[in-house]
């Protein structure tokens, strides 16, 4: 059944609620199985061998990425996402900005470089070296697909029928991912692909996410239409009608969260950017001072050979 269908049942949405509404959603569960099932072989076939993989990358993957999936599309998030426009809002950051970065953040593509056999970890290196890959990250194409998707999502029919359609909604929940995840791997510059630029460019690119976060989240809270049309109206005429709250408060909250969060999250992003590059510095910093040291030390060790055949 493709219909969207909105539970008649739902008590008055809070954060119990949130914690309580659990589903086992078939797409979410599935792929968060898979995912994080060979994410985690790898890294035991790393430990066998011997060989080190920091937790800090298991826990933003696993936990961090993976598991605010899972949360965002099976727990009362879900439950509520066509309920109310707020709490589509918090989903829809979560699956757009913070499922991407912490993905990003375990380094996937490394761990597989790194653990799968031969012929496969040919066929990644051979669709990483791709053009198809090139122009996927490409900065500007990517940036643009970012800023232009949530305006195409709200400002379109395509919000109305995602509400309405099973699948046009889990198409959107993997599109807000895989866009966010072509803005922020490369920015976040683990992984070996292409289209990494420097840190001067990559917190450029993150700065110029705040001004597009705060005008389409002001933009929606001025809005004299509701997005979706006569959607969440005829929703309140329903056995739910007693809790939901008006949608033009709803759709101003919601437009507030967009605002808000996204820039909360591009900040504490921006942090971890500047914190790379004084590491990434620091560690070049180290490698030119050991240069220098062995060519300090070649050099007296000529001077000492030519002093001794004199």
């Amino acid at each position: 059944m493709l219909a969207m269908t909105v539970g008649a049942d739902l008590p008055a949405f809070s954060l119990g609620e949130v914690l309580g509404q659990w589903s086992l959603a078939p797409v979410p569960t599935v792929a968060t199985a898979w995912v994080v099932g060979l994410y985690l072989l790898g890294v035991q076939r790393l430990r066998a061998r011997g060989d080190n993989w920091p937790v800090g990358r298991t826990v933003a993957f696993v936990c961090g990425g993976m598991g605010s999936f899972y949360f965002a599309t099976a727990s009362g998030l879900a439950a509520y996402d066509t309920t109310l426009l707020s709490v589509h809002m918090v989903q829809h950051m979560t699956l757009s900005m913070l499922v991407p970065l912490a993905l990003a953040l375990g380094a996937p593509v490394t761990l597989a470089l790194r653990t799968l056999p031969r012929r496969p970890r040919g066929w990644l290196l051979a669709l990483l070296h791709s053009r198809l890959a090139k122009v996927l990250s490409f900065a500007p194409l990517a940036f643009l697909l970012y800023i232009v998707s949530p305006w195409a999502l709200y400002f379109t029919d395509w919000y109305r029928a995602s509400l309405e359609s099973v699948l046009v909604h889990e198409m959107m929940h993997v599109h807000l991912v895989a866009v966010g995840a072509l803005f922020f791997w490369p920015l976040v510059g683990i992984d070996p692909l292409p289209g990494r630029h420097g840190y001067p460019f990559r917190m450029l690119l993150t700065v110029l996410t705040l001004p597009f976060h705060a005008f389409l989240g002001v933009t929606i809270m001025g809005q004299s239409t509701l997005l979706g049309g006569d959607y969440y109206p005829r929703l309140r005429e329903g056995s739910m009608g007693s809790w939901l709250p008006d949608p033009y408060d709803d759709q101003e909250l919601a437009g507030g969260i967009l605002w808000g969060s996204g820039d909360l999250i591009a900040l504490t992003f921006f942090a971890v950017l500047f914190t790379q590059w004084v590491r990434s510095s620091m560690a070049e910093a180290k490698r030119e001072d050991r240069r220098l040291d062995r060519l300090e030390a070649r050099e007296q060790a000529a001077a000492s050979a030519r002093t001794g055949d004199g």
